[in-house]
C-alpha cells in the first residue's frame, strides 16, 4: 500500500484541481444566472431559466459525454481537453443548482432592507452589491457547501472521459493488484478528507461573514 499511495495521490491531485476550478466556474455561473433570473429584462430571465432547467433536468454523465464526444464533431468543431471538459461540465451543472439556491437567498432578504435602500436613494446596482448580495451570500453558504461537496463526489464521473482522477487510479490499481478492499478503502478516506476540507473552509467563511454582519458590515 505504501507503493500504491503515490499513484492514488496523483489521481487525488487531479480531483482537487477539477474540484477547485469547477467550483470557481460553478460560483460564477450561479451568481450570473441568479441575477439574470431576477432581472426585469425578459430575454435575460428566459436565458437563465433555459440554462438552469437544461442542466438540472439532464444527466451530468450525458452532459460530459456531449461536451467530450459531440462538440468536436461538425457543425460545432469545438474540441477541449478532458480536463477542460471536466471543469466546464461540472461547473455548469452545479452552477445551475447554485443559481436557484442563490436566487432563494436573495429573495429571503427582508423587504425592509430594500425599502431602506430606496429611502437612501441607492441605485439598484449599489443596493445589490453593498446590502442585498452580502446578506444573501451568508444565507446561501450552508446549501452551497452541500453543492460543492456534491461537485467533489461527481468528479468520479470524469474518469469515463479518460481523465486520470482518483476514481480512475483506484480502478486501475484494483485491476492490477486485486487489492480491492485496501485500495477503495483508501480512496474512500481521501474523498472524505477532501469533503471535510471543503466543509471546514466554508464554515470559516460563514463565520467571517457572520462576524461582519454582527458588527454592522453587512447591514
Amino acid at each position: 500500500m505504501i507503493e500504491l499511495l503515490p499513484l492514488l495521490l496523483q489521481g487525488a491531485w487531479i480531483t482537487v484541481k477539477v474540484t477547485f476550478f469547477g467550483s470557481l466556474l460553478a460560483i460564477a455561473c450561479a451568481l450570473i444566472a441568479a441575477l439574470a433570473r431576477l432581472s426585469p429584462v425578459a430575454p435575460l430571465r428566459w436565458l437563465a431559466i433555459t440554462y438552469i432547467e437544461v442542466f438540472r433536468g439532464s444527466s451530468l454523465l450525458v452532459q460530459l459525454f456531449w461536451l467530450y464526444f459531440v462538440l468536436p464533431m461538425p457543425p460545432f468543431n469545438v474540441e477541449m481537453s478532458a480536463f477542460a471538459v471536466a471543469v466546464v461540465g461540472l461547473g455548469l451543472n452545479i452552477g445551475a443548482y447554485g443559481a436557484e439556491v442563490l436566487r432563494g437567498a436573495i429573495r429571503s432578504v427582508h423587504q425592509g432592507q430594500h425599502e431602506a435602500c430606496q429611502a437612501l436613494n441607492m441605485t439598484p446596482l449599489t443596493r445589490m452589491r453593498r446590502i442585498i448580495l452580502p446578506q444573501a451570500l451568508l444565507a446561501a453558504i450552508p446549501p452551497g457547501t452541500n453543492l460543492l461537496i456534491e461537485l467533489l463526489k461527481n468528479t468520479s464521473l470524469v474518469s469515463l472521459i479518460t481523465l486520470s482522477d482518483l476514481a480512475f487510479r483506484a480502478r486501475q490499481l484494483d485491476q492490477a493488484t486485486l487489492m480491492t478492499m485496501e485500495i477503495f478503502g483508501l480512496a474512500l478516506v481521501i474523498y472524505f478528507v477532501l469533503a471535510q476540507a471543503i466543509n471546514f473552509g466554508m464554515r470559516q467563511l460563514e463565520r467571517r461573514l457572520a462576524r461582519g454582519r454582527m458588527r454592522g458590515g453587512l447591514s
